[in-house]
C-alpha cells in the first residue's frame, strides 16, 4: 500500500502527528511520501530520521511573537494562495501525481489544494482529511462576526462541502474515546500520542520537573524570560524546548525526544495544542497552558476545563511579572499535588493507552473502508 500524508507546518502538533503515523505505517510495510509546507517544516522532521518534500511556500496561517493568529493577515495570505495564477493551481498539477502513484493521499490539516481536489469525482476517492475537532470548528466559523452573516454563511457551507465530500474524514480530538466512532464517511478517533515505556528515561538524560515546549510562533524574549523567572522562582528544573526561542541559553530549537521528557516530568507547561493536551490526558500529567488568541486552541482549553484535565491557564498580557507570578502560581498549584504524583502503575496505563491510539489509526489507514461516497 502506498500513502501520501500532506502535513501542513504551521504548527509542530500536524508534524508531530505525521511522523507518528509514518513511523508507525512503515513498520506495517506501507510506503509513505511526506510532504509539508515550508522548509523549516522539512527540517523538524528530517529531526525524526523522515525525508518530506515542501509542497508550497506560499500558504499559511499569520501568528504575531506570542502565537496570536493574526486574521486579515490570515486571510490575505490564503487568498493570495489560492488566486495567484501560480500558486494553488501549480500545486495542484503537483499533486496530481501524488494521487496517481498513491492509494491514499492524507490531508493534515486542511491545505486548500486538497480540499479543493477532495471534492472533485476524479480525485475525492483517495483523499482522506485529517484534523483536529477543534480546527474544523475553527475554519468555518472564520468569519463570522467579521462579515456579513449571509456571506459568512456562504463560506462554512462551502468548506464544509468541500470536507464532507472526500472519500473519508479522521477527526481526532485528545478527549475521543479510546476508540473509532463512524458518524457517515466521518470517523471520530483519538489523537494520536508518542508511545513512551514505563521507566524510559535514558541514562544519560537528566530527569526535570517541568518539560516545556512552545511552538515556533513563540518568540518573544520577553515572555520567555517570564517564563523561566516563574519556574526558577519555584525552585523546579526544566527542560525548554521552543524554536523561536533557540537562541536563548538554556532552550533547544527541538528535541524528538520531548515526548518521552514530558511522559516522566512532573509539569507540562505548552499553548493548548492536541497534542501536548493528549499527552497530559494519557501519560497522567499535570498542564499548564499558556492560552492566545488562537481559535481551536481557545476551544482545546475550553474542553479541558469541561473534562476536569488537571490543568491550570495562564495568558501572555505583555505583563513580565504578572506572567512570572502566574506561571510561579500555577507551578506550586500542580506540582504540590501530590494525588497526581507519578508511579510506575500509572506510566503502565499511559503506555497501554498510547499504543492503543496508534494502533486504532493504523487499523484505520491500513484497511481504509471502500464501502461509498458520503
Amino acid at each position: 500500500m502506498r500513502i501520501a500524508y500532506l502535513a501542513t507546518a504551521d504548527a509542530r502538533g500536524h508534524l508531530m502527528r505525521s511522523q507518528l503515523l509514518t513511523h508507525a505505517l512503515q513498520a506495517r510495510g506501507v510506503s509513505v511520501q511526506l510532504i509539508t509546507t515550508s522548509d523549516e517544516g522539512q527540517l523538524f522532521l528530517a529531526g525524526f530520521g523522515l525525508t518530506a518534500t515542501v509542497l508550497s511556500r506560499h500558504y499559511s496561517v499569520q501568528f504575531d511573537m506570542q502565537q496570536n493568529m493574526l486574521r486579515d493577515a490570515t486571510d490575505a495570505n490564503v487568498a493570495g494562495y489560492i488566486f495567484h495564477p501560480n500558486r494553488m493551481v501549480r500545486d495542484i498539477f503537483k499533486l496530481r501525481h501524488v494521487l496517481r502513484e498513491n492509494d491514499l493521499v492524507l490531508n493534515d490539516s486542511f491545505h486548500p489544494a486538497l480540499l479543493f481536489m477532495g471534492c472533485l469525482p476524479i480525485w475525492r476517492h483517495k483523499v482522506v482529511h485529517i484534523y483536529g475537532a477543534s480546527l474544523r470548528q475553527a475554519l468555518e466559523t472564520n468569519f463570522d462576526g467579521r462579515i456579513p452573516a449571509i456571506v459568512a454563511r456562504l463560506y462554512s457551507r462551502i468548506i464544509a462541502f468541500q470536507i464532507n465530500r472526500a472519500r473519508a474524514r479522521l477527526e481526532h480530538d485528545f478527549a475521543y474515546c479510546p476508540t473509532a466512532e463512524r458518524v457517515g464517511n466521518t470517523i471520530r478517533i483519538p489523537t494520536p500520542v508518542a508511545v513512551v515505556k514505563p521507566g524510559n528515561i535514558q541514562s544519560d538524560q537528566t530527569p526535570v520537573h517541568v518539560a516545556v515546549y512552545l511552538n515556533p510562533h513563540f518568540c518573544d524574549a520577553a515572555l520567555a524570560a517570564a517564563l523561566e523567572r516563574g519556574i526558577a522562582d519555584t525552585g523546579l528544573t526544566a527542560h525548554f524546548v521552543g524554536e523561536g526561542m533557540a537562541n536563548r541559553p538554556g532552550w533547544v530549537a527541538q528535541d524528538a525526544d520531548w515526548a518521552t521528557r514530558a511522559a516522566s516530568s512532573s509539569l507540562i507547561i505548552s499553548a493548548p495544542g492536541m497534542a501536548a493536551l493528549s499527552i497530559a490526558q494519557v501519560y497522567d500529567r499535570p498542564i499548564i497552558l499558556v492560552l492566545t488568541d488562537q481559535p481551536e486552541q481557545q476551544r482545546n482549553a475550553a474542553r479541558a476545563k469541561e473534562l476536569g484535565l488537571r490543568h491550570r491557564t495562564v495568558v501572555w498580557q505583555g505583563d513580565s511579572e504578572m506572567f512570572a507570578a502566574s506561571i510561579y502560581a500555577a507551578c506550586e498549584a500542580l506540582y504540590t499535588d501530590v494525588e497526581f504524583a507519578a508511579s510506575d502503575k500509572a506510566d503502565s496505563r499511559g503506555y497501554d493507552m498510547a499504543v492503543r491510539r496508534l494502533e486504532i489509526w493504523l487499523d484505520e489507514l491500513v484497511f481504509p473502508d471502500s464501502s461509498g461516497d458520503s
